[in-house]
């Protein structure tokens, strides 16, 4: 889940300032770009290519051009996010998967390239869990998230996979077969302090829910507890991935450390992602 720093779920949100809907009597591409440049989108020209895409007659075309200039995030107004590759379907109060994540899906394949058992902890949208199942040879695929539209979101997204969706408080939701099984267990808990949420940008604030975006006093609450009780779910070498912030990496590095993992810190510049990794001795 996102810190304060990095950007929300669209590159290119529109400003704050007031917007001027889309007119109908235009519905063209070099209108939806005139439309979505003048509310503030970076990347107008991106945008309105795939909403025009999107777009099956010129009354959805405005329809889905008055979402965006009004503040809906790109993602939501299509109904999908690309993460690897792939078109991840999100819904309205579901976690936007970040391109940055795609860093511990990449750090996740080259520890444990040939994982037969996948677990996608606070799952989201499933894209993690997804990602994975792609790019391994029809691994176990199981995620888990507490939130219901996340579950109902990830079940559709996991469906191609053969992915089985729990919902339930982190381990809790897991069936105990899983116990000392796991190969690769991906947890993108929510780090986002509390006392800053509120510095986070429209897009997630008004958008994403509470839950996957507070992680507690310093941000750290959840990944304390997955930490934790990691060991007692990994195979023998299995690992387990968290993204932090790089001001939080230091005590999330800890934590995996007294829960008696092998740890290490990746870092993408690219990216701006840090990824804590810990493997099961």
């Amino acid at each position: 889940m996102p810190h304060a720093s990095p950007s929300s779920p669209s590159s290119s949100a529109p400003s704050s300032s007031p917007a001027v809907l889309f007119s109908p009597s235009l519905p063209s591409g070099d209108s939806v770009v005139a439309a979505l440049r003048a509310a503030g989108c970076v990347f107008a020209e991106d945008e309105a290519s795939l909403i025009l895409t999107a777009a099956r007659t010129a009354a959805e075309l405005v329809a889905l051009v008055d979402r965006r200039v009004t503040g809906l995030p790109l993602e939501l107004v299509l109904g999908w996010a690309e993460f690897r590759g792939l078109r991840i379907g999100v819904a309205p109060g579901v976690f936007v998967p970040r391109r940055r994540t795609e860093f511990l899906v990449s750090e996740a394949l080259a520890h444990a390239p040939h994982a037969d058992v996948v677990v996608d902890l606070c799952c989201g949208s499933g894209a993690v869990g997804a990602a994975l199942g792609a790019a391994l040879d029809r691994p176990e695929v199981h995620a888990a998230d507490v939130d219901p539209a996340a579950v109902r979101c990830a079940r559709g997204n996991l469906a191609d996979a053969g992915g089985l969706v729990y919902a339930g408080d982190l381990f809790e939701a897991l069936p105990d077969a899983l116990r000392g099984r796991v190969d690769i267990l991906a947890a993108n808990v929510p780090y986002v302090p509390t006392g800053e949420v509120a510095l986070l940008p429209a897009e997630a604030r008004e958008h994403e829910p509470l839950v996957a975006l507070d992680g507690g006093a310093d941000g750290l609450d959840v990944l304390r507890r997955v930490a934790a009780e990691a060991p007692d779910w990994l195979a023998p070498g299995g690992c387990l991935l968290v993204e932090t912030s790089e001001r939080q990496a230091p005590a999330a590095v800890a934590a995996f450390t007294r829960a008696g993992l092998t740890t290490r810190l990746a870092v993408c510049e690219e990216l701006y992602a840090h990824v804590v990794i810990g493997v099961r001795g």
